[in-house]
Order: C-alpha cells, then sequence, then structure tokens
C-alpha cells in the first residue's frame, strides 16, 4: 500500500512516499481502518527525528490520528464493527492508505462530521478538556477567568471553546491580528497578541489587580514564567507542551507565595503512548470524553478548526505549515 515509510531515524524533510508499505498486522483487540484523514503535528518530526520519548519500532510509518472507515475487527473487538465511520489516537501508521488501532482508542463519529474535522477531536479536544475539567488539572468553572497561551493553535481553539461552554472569561494570548480574528470567531472574550503588549500586565489589568484563575500553557519558557507572575492566589497553571522551545524550571517561591498548584498533563498516558501501556484501564473515561465532544460538536457548541487540508503525496508541505507556525487550528492529510 502507499504511504509515508520511515526506515531510520532522519530529518522529515527527507522522507518519501513508498508505494511498497507493508499492511500492518491485526491483534485480537485491534481494528483495520481504511484512512481518509489523518493529522500532522510538530510531535510527529521528533518521532521521525528519533527525538520523541517514544520509538517506535523501525520500519514505521509515522501518524498518530486517523479517522476513516473500519473494514476489519479483531476477535476480541466489542465496541465497533465493520463498516463504522471512527476516527482514534494511535501508536503510529497514519500516514498510509491503511491503520491498525487498538480499539481502546477508536471512537465512532457520526455521518454529518467531516473525517478531517474529526482529526480535531482526538489530540486537541481531548487534550483541552481533560486540561480544563478533570479533578487533579485546571477545573474551570464558572465564574473563573483563564488565560489560554497559543490560542489559535489546534488545543488553543479547542480550549477557548470548552472554557466558555465551563462558563470561564477566556483571554486568548496571539502572535498576530489574524491570529486575534480568529480566536474571537472561537468565543474568546479578550485577546492580547504578545508581540505589541504585555500579555502579563494585560491580565492584570483584565482581572482587576488579582490575577488569572488558570492558565492554559502549550508553549512553555518565558511565557510560563510570567504567566506564574499573573496568577492569582490558589490559581492553577498547567503545561501541557513546549512548543516556543525552553523547558521551564519553576521557582518553588512564587508557588508557596501565592498558594499556587502547577498541574502537567501529558495526554499521551491515556492513549497508551508510556513506558506503562494505560490505554485499557482509561478506556470507558476517554470514551465517555469522546462521546461529550461529538454531542457538544453536535449542538453547535464546538466548531473544530481545519487550517491546511492536503493530499497525501504533499505531506512534506503540510509539515512545513506545522514547523512553520502557520496553521490556525488543525492540519491534516487526505488520504482515500
Amino acid at each position: 500500500m502507499k504511504g509515508v515509510l520511515v526506515k531510520e531515524w532522519t530529518e522529515f524533510e527527507k522522507l518519501t512516499i513508498s508505494q511498497d508499505v507493508p499492511r500492518p498486522e491485526l491483534g485480537p483487540r485491534s481494528v483495520r481502518i481504511a484512512t481518509h484523514a489523518a493529522g500532522v503535528s510538530f510531535a510527529t518530526s521528533l518521532v521521525v527525528a528519533g527525538r520523541y520519548q517514544r520509538k517506535p519500532p523501525r520500519p514505521f510509518v509515522p501518524g498518530t490520528e486517523v479517522s476513516g472507515i473500519v473494514t476489519e475487527i479483531g476477535s476480541q473487538v466489542r465496541n465497533l464493527s465493520v463498516g463504522d465511520r471512527v476516527v482514534g489516537a494511535i501508536d503510529w501508521g497514519g500516514m498510509a492508505e491503511e491503520a491498525v488501532a487498538p480499539e481502546a482508542t477508536v471512537f465512532k463519529i457520526p455521518d454529518k462530521l467531516d473525517f478531517s474535522v474529526a482529526i480535531a477531536l482526538t489530540n486537541s479536544y481531548m487534550t483541552s478538556y481533560a486540561a480544563l475539567t478533570w479533578e487533579h488539572l485546571l477545573r474551570v468553572g464558572q465564574g473563573d477567568s483563564l488565560v489560554v497561551h497559543g490560542a489559535a493553535g489546534g488545543v488553543g481553539i479547542a480550549a477557548i471553546e470548552i472554557g466558555k461552554i465551563l462558563g470561564a472569561t477566556v483571554i486568548a494570548n496571539v502572535g498576530s491580528e489574524e491570529k486575534r480574528d480568529i480566536v474571537l470567531s472561537h468565543g474568546a472574550d479578550h485577546v492580547i497578541n504578545y508581540r505589541e503588549e504585555s500579555f502579563r500586565e494585560i491580565v492584570q489589568s483584565l482581572t482587576d489587580g488579582v490575577g488569572a484563575n488558570a492558565v492554559y500553557d502549550p508553549v512553555g519558557g518565558d511565557v510560563f514564567m510570567q504567566s506564574l507572575r499573573c496568577l492569582a492566589p490558589e490559581g492553577r497553571i498547567c503545561p501541557i507542551g513546549f512548543a516556543g522551545g525552553d523547558i521551564p524550571q519553576i521557582p518553588a517561591n512564587i508557588l508557596l507565595v501565592k498558594n499556587l498548584t502547577v498541574c502537567g498533563l501529558n495526554m499521551g498516558y491515556y492513549f497508551g503512548w508510556s513506558p506503562t501501556d494505560m490505554r485499557w484501564e482509561y478506556e470507558t473515561r476517554m470514551r465517555a470524553m469522546m462521546e461529550q465532544l461529538v454531542t457538544w460538536w453536535s449542538e453547535d457548541k464546538i466548531h473544530p478548526r481545519v487550517s491546511h487540508t492536503f493530499a497525501l503525496e504533499d505531506f512534506q508541505e503540510a509539515m512545513q505549515v506545522v514547523l512553520g507556525r502557520k496553521a490556525m487550528g488543525r492540519v491534516t492529510l487526505r488520504i482515500a
């Protein structure tokens, strides 16, 4: 079959399309999917280069998010059937005509939900939902002030929309006027252009000097450090990644003085991407989360944004959009 095949650790731009990708084997608790769309992410470029914490056995097909139609099921599969339209978070294998995925992280989607749009519901919306609602994380509620960094990206847009559903006042931090318009269209109450303004000063002003109750941070570096300083007493901050490149060293004295909580989220732990595979233990919780997201989509409460869509053959161009930080929403490949 056709797909992208990684034989050795390499830079993403050196990869090419192969016509001879081996079909993945189907396990008893897995399903085979005729892939219609696949997600493209920054993390995928790290996996290909061997710089990610989790290294697939080579050769492998990159890509951890797929949507399509189930064509075959394993002998122990119970929740899915041949012919189901699905979206899933998988170990690898997304950028090819077929993928095999564990049933635990594959979810049915409605007939009217476009396959590319469905891609955003996996990493982007599930990550933001967990970060904002789970009891050990941000616990955003009615009347809270929520700062969202990287607000025009896939997880940022998801955090804005879910924050509004939860009753928060959302302060979105972006890097251009074009992105300002995007986040306003997804419900942000206030927008800060960090290239022109001091987000710390504006957050303090918007919250009458008290500070924000919660910060959602996929950026890291100095953004994280400044966020600590504009949190309200007993505020919470959730780092989910370090797109800015720098991993911050957390000053414990600031946490102590203001009674702050830092609550990190590695969503891959629940998708089975950690050294200990926990996806089966969390399957029920993850399936309930996806059902809630699909319900919100059906009720027109969330609007996953696909920034760019490319053919499989143009996968290099798709990654350049991601690496160049040109995406406003998700970037996907159309495969079928």
